[in-house]
């Protein structure tokens, strides 16, 4: 869908248009671009690629957008720059399709320097072939420029990605969008999985619960989207997105990436995440950063090169992707933490859930800040992505849920307070599946403030009870409650019926 056409947007009518530019390969097949990109490539021992790059996270310092920053004539200067060059060297062109949904489906036109041909590879193994129409959004990115800025130009539609070769950089140019143009329609858009869990009711009859999950890179969030949930036919649990969807009014969620899933793979374990480790060991799946030796041996359990190791692996290979990517209804969010005054699992009225999704608290990862990576951190919707009053987006969340009839959760995937207690895969999965179940007896406890479970079908819960694990448990959750006030008292903009709800 195009939101506006590229008549009234000048500024990309300068770019080359392929199908005529002597310097532009339009649209080359896959095969052709791994060829291109060759002179990178080291070939593991599952016949898969294997690059490394300069640039190993996001370039979250040095981006800028229109619509929150001041834009200098230097960062004019720097969008001429990416558009002038594309017309002055060898470029590949490749088109993609991102989203299905009528509502949000986008055609994105990628241009990288030839001699870059494994980012513009990697990208196009996450987005499906594109049929033909004209591009709504587009993004340059050109690795060797002699300074590092992403200039991100929203009402245009184009992204300039100069002085970085992370291919994380190209995906999220184009999912920034995606989100935006959500926003524009009345929607929000969701750093966030989805899920699809079918599952018997009490009388034995199927029910259907629509699932995402948001959180930060690195917090579970790709592991528990991905998870079987050990359930056999006729029951079943298809995941359909892994990072970004668009949540519409009408309580659907549009997803965004159709082929491929960017995984982290660092410490990626075949027993605890079968699913991800097969497809990231398969020959179509495409590593980058990962440690591999001269003879294409893989060592997924070693950060030689960044904690921030990727993989681009197909949907085809994970035996719980579903063929749709599109969620009918939403029925369930989970907001996961790494908080450890948080227990397993905490039941949300709807002000609370919008506090939550404002508190986005989590831990910081490789994937945004390597030198910080470990340390809580606070992001709104968990999603370093928005563009736009962030206070808005808490206030459109509250209305979506609210009108869609949501449960609300908040999930800590990380340990309890004295790190004596773990909560691993097979508690978190466990209580996710009890949840679409809804076999999760509740209870409101004056102690914490919060409604926790009484009882989870195969998990004992008085294990997880959190005072039991703090010392001085009282004043640190006081501590919690007024550090969170605070923080939430920067967004002027935000509802005072959501501030009043902290937790």
């Amino acid at each position: 869908m195009s939101e506006t056409g590229t008549e009234s947007r000048p500024l990309v009518r300068r770019l080359p248009d392929p199908t005529t530019a002597s310097n532009v390969r339009n649209n080359p097949p896959l095969r052709e671009l791994r060829d291109l990109a060759a002179h990178e490539e080291t070939t593991t021992e599952f016949g898969s690629p294997s690059y490394v790059s300069d640039y190993r996270s996001r370039s979250a310092d040095r981006t800028k957008n229109t619509v929150d920053d001041e834009f200098t004539d230097r960062d004019h200067a720097l969008v001429d720059d990416a558009i002038g060059l594309t017309g002055d060297r060898e470029m590949i062109c490749v088109d993609r399709l991102m989203g299905r949904h009528p509502d949000a489906t986008f055609c994105c036109r990628l241009y990288v320097p030839v001699e870059h041909a494994r980012i513009a590879m990697a990208w196009a193994n996450l987005f499906e072939p594109a049929d033909g129409r004209d591009p709504d959004l587009y993004t340059v990115q050109l690795p060797d420029y002699d300074e590092t800025a992403i200039r991100v130009l929203p009402e245009d539609g184009f992204t300039a990605v100069l002085g970085s070769d992370y291919t994380g950089e190209a995906k999220k140019s184009f999912l920034r969008l995606f989100m935006y143009r959500i926003k524009q329609q009345g929607g929000l858009g969701l750093h966030a999985g989805s899920k699809r869990v079918r599952v018997r009711d009490d009388d034995g009859s199927l029910r259907t619960v629509g699932q995402v999950f948001m959180g930060l890179s690195a917090t579970g969030k790709s592991t528990l989207t991905s998870h079987g949930c050990w359930l056999e036919e006729p029951e079943d649990a298809t995941m359909l997105q892994d990072d970004v969807c668009g949540l519409l009014p009408d309580g659907s969620v549009a997803g965004s990436e159709g082929k491929g899933l960017f995984i982290k793979t660092i410490g990626l374990d075949g027993d605890e995440q079968p699913e991800l480790y097969e497809a990231a060991t398969h020959e179509s799946a495409i590593l980058e950063n990962v440690a591999v030796d001269e003879d294409g041996t893989v060592h997924f359990d070693e950060d030689r090169y960044t904690s921030n190791s990727r993989a681009i692996v197909q949907r085809e290979q994970l035996e719980s992707a579903a063929d749709e990517i599109d969620l009918d209804r939403i029925d369930q969010v989970f907001f996961i933490t790494r908080n450890p005054l948080m227990p397993p699992v905490a039941k949300l009225e709807d002000e609370q859930a919008a506090v939550a999704f404002m508190l986005g608290e989590s831990i910081q990862t490789s994937a945004g800040d390597p030198s910080r990576a470990g340390e809580s951190i606070r992001v709104v919707g968990t999603n370093p992505f928005i563009i736009g009053s962030e206070g808005q987006e808490g206030n459109t969340f509250h209305e979506l849920i609210s009108l869609l009839d949501v449960d609300c959760y908040v999930l800590n995937t990380g340990y309890l307070g004295d790190k004596s207690t773990d909560i691993g895969v097979t508690e978190s999965v466990t209580i996710l599946t009890e949840a679409a179940r809804g076999t999760i007896e509740w209870t409101d406890d004056d102690r914490t403030g919060l409604t926790i479970p009484d009882s989870v079908p195969g998990l004992d819960v008085d294990e997880y009870y959190v005072p039991d694990h703090v010392d001085d448990y009282d004043e640190a959750l006081e501590d919690l409650r007024t550090e969170r006030r605070e923080y939430l008292e920067q967004f002027d903009d935000l509802r005072e019926e959501i501030k009043d709800a902290v937790y």
